[in-house]
């Protein structure tokens, strides 16, 4: 091994290093800073901010973050259960890249077993505010459930809006929408996600 090579090595070790103790620390100091009432225990690769009166449940093991993604030491996952009655599940083998966002306002979230996801996910089950002008506001608001079945495939920078369920298997494209059911066993993609064609 030639000395160019050997120094590189250690520099690439002591950065690799480096980077996972910043990390460790972004870690802590966001479970710090959470308030929410969590079951389970998930692996945390990125830090996550828990809030809110409601409760999240991990079932199993559940990764949160990807090391050699983007946004692993810039970002960190939000995670929102907003009102006493909010709950987001999430089953075992799931995971979700890093700059996750996922926000129940009372309807509630569950993402079924081994279900991936990149970069950038958002997936919210309420409108947040009336969209009447004169009640934007105030309530009421709709707010539907969210179900994403088990070994769902999730693009990056994937939208999922209220009421909307994902059937197991199926694929959502890079950059979606999805506004209204996807069936089982398909590719769906687009803004708003369609179908695409069956797997």
């Amino acid at each position: 091994m030639n000395k160019k090579s050997l120094i590189f090595r250690i520099k690439r070790k002591s950065v690799f290093f480096l980077i996972k103790l910043i990390q460790y620390f972004r870690i802590k100091k966001y479970l710090f800073l959470s308030v929410c009432d969590i079951e389970g225990k998930p692996v945390l690769n990125q830090p996550v901010l828990f809030l809110g009166e409601g409760k999240v449940v991990f079932k199993g093991k559940v990764n949160i973050g990807v090391f050699t993604s983007p946004h692993y030491l810039n970002t960190y996952a939000y995670i929102d259960v907003r009102k006493i009655n909010s709950t987001i599940v999430i089953e075992d083998g799931v995971w979700l890249n890093n700059n996750a966002f996922l926000c129940s306002d009372g309807a509630g979230i569950f993402i079924g077993k081994n279900t991936l996801a990149g970069i950038n996910l958002e997936i919210i089950d309420s409108d947040f505010h009336n969209l009447e002008p004169d009640k934007r506001t105030g309530f009421p608001y709709e707010i539907k459930p969210v179900h994403i079945g088990e070994n769902v495939f999730i693009g990056s920078n994937v939208k999922i809006l209220k009421g909307v369920s994902i059937g197991k298997n199926s694929v959502i494209a890079n950059s979606s929408v999805v506004t209204k059911d996807i069936p089982e066993n398909v590719i769906a993609g687009g803004n708003p996600a369609r179908v695409i064609r069956a797997l």
